[in-house]
């Protein structure tokens, strides 16, 4: 079965409105819906902000509904002018830029200890415009952040669960893809401001592309 991992409510209400739901439950206090998506077998696992809540979605997915492939939606935060507000993006690689061992390992920030690459590549479906995302447990405007992740990551985009959900993949050999409406642009005014305007334009854009999305299913 494929399985969306999505962080929110509020992300995972637009595609949950498309389903045909058989079952709709709580698990380990997480939402865990199936059905069908465009006649698709599919489940959703609403798991809550952040990696840890996010990976034992992840987990979750994968060891109770035997997910095969999993698919994490979300908004996110643009890091440069290669993105633009209200556009889906899918996910080419990404890393958790506040994952650090450097010290011990010597490896670039966000490599984890049993890698020794920082970004972890993702499934790229065709017809998706694909970009880099950095993961980390915080939601802010800091500029030391800002200037980590487009400086020595090289990041598109910011959010807060996709690392982790990722890190579960591969250790499951299980294939993860991502796509990322943006919500708002460092510089351009307060991160919590913009994506409190831009959510409905966001959410606009996820079910204008949804069915896009499910074909990669």
């Amino acid at each position: 079965m494929k399985c969306f991992v999505i962080a929110m409510p509020k992300e995972a209400n637009p595609v949950i409105g498309q389903m045909t739901v058989k079952k709709d439950i709580i698990v380990c206090d997480k939402r865990v819906v199936t059905g069908t998506l465009y006649g698709k077998e599919t489940a959703i696992v609403v798991c809550g902000v952040g990696k840890v809540n996010a990976a034992s979605g992840a987990q979750l997915a994968i060891d109770m509904l035997g997910a095969t492939k999993i698919i994490n939606i979300g908004v996110a935060g643009g890091l440069n002018s290669s993105v633009e507000v209200g556009k889906i993006y899918a996910v080419s690689a990404v890393v958790q830029y506040d994952y650090d061992v450097t010290q011990l390992n010597g490896t670039k920030i966000g490599t984890l200890n049993e890698c020794t690459e920082n970004y972890l590549p993702l499934v790229v479906p065709k017809g998706f415009e694909a970009r880099r995302v950095a993961t980390g447990d915080r939601f802010n405007d800091d500029t030391n952040d800002f200037l980590l992740l487009t400086g020595e990551l090289n990041a598109d985009i910011r959010e807060m669960e996709l690392g982790a959900i990722a890190q579960v993949c591969m250790h499951a050999n299980i294939p993860c893809s991502s796509f990322k409406i943006i919500s708002d642009i460092a510089g351009s005014g307060s991160t919590t401001d913009q994506y409190l305007k831009n959510l409905d334009t966001c959410f606009i854009s996820l079910l204008g592309n949804l069915k896009k999305i499910a074909e990669t299913l």
